[in-house]
């Protein structure tokens, strides 16, 4: 079953405010292999200018791999999600995330398009604070791959 088209420009509502914790922050880093002293000490964080520890710069993808399930679920869109494959992702920083943000997502499909018997739905997810100051916007490409 082919995406519906008309959900192109949708957006969804913010999600639950997401606590940015300082282990989270460090878990994230070691496990990608992130070993710089902003990302896990907090005073070499302050001693470069910010509140605590910094966020890796793909650390979003945290918050907002989740909060896509709002679209992946939505069953009138159609995403068969057992035929999803990642096809790109990208970062549009206003500034670092660090530990102690609240942060809210909201959603939205940018475009959806067929080629070559494939889907490809694009999404940005809008990252602030609950105080509505930008961080970060995230872009996704998933792949819905044809059945043929």
């Amino acid at each position: 079953m082919p995406l519906d088209l008309s959900f192109v420009g949708r957006t969804y509502p913010p999600t639950a405010p997401y606590q940015v914790g300082r282990e989270k922050i460090r878990e994230f880093a070691r496990a990608i292999g992130a070993d710089d002293a902003l990302y896990l000490d907090p005073e070499a964080a302050r001693a470069g200018g910010y509140a605590d520890v910094v966020a890796p710069p793909t650390f979003p993808v945290v918050i907002t791999m989740a909060a896509s399930r709002q679209i992946v679920d939505d069953p009138e869109l159609g995403v068969d999600y057992s035929r999803v494959v990642h096809g790109e992702q990208r970062f549009a920083y206003t500034r670092a995330v660090v530990a102690g943000d609240e942060l809210v997502c909201v959603n939205t499909i940018e475009e959806i398009i067929s080629r070559g018997g494939h889907e490809f739905l694009t999404t940005r997810t809008d990252v602030t604070t609950t105080a509505g100051e930008p961080v970060v916007s995230v872009w996704s490409k998933l792949v819905v791959r044809g059945e043929g």
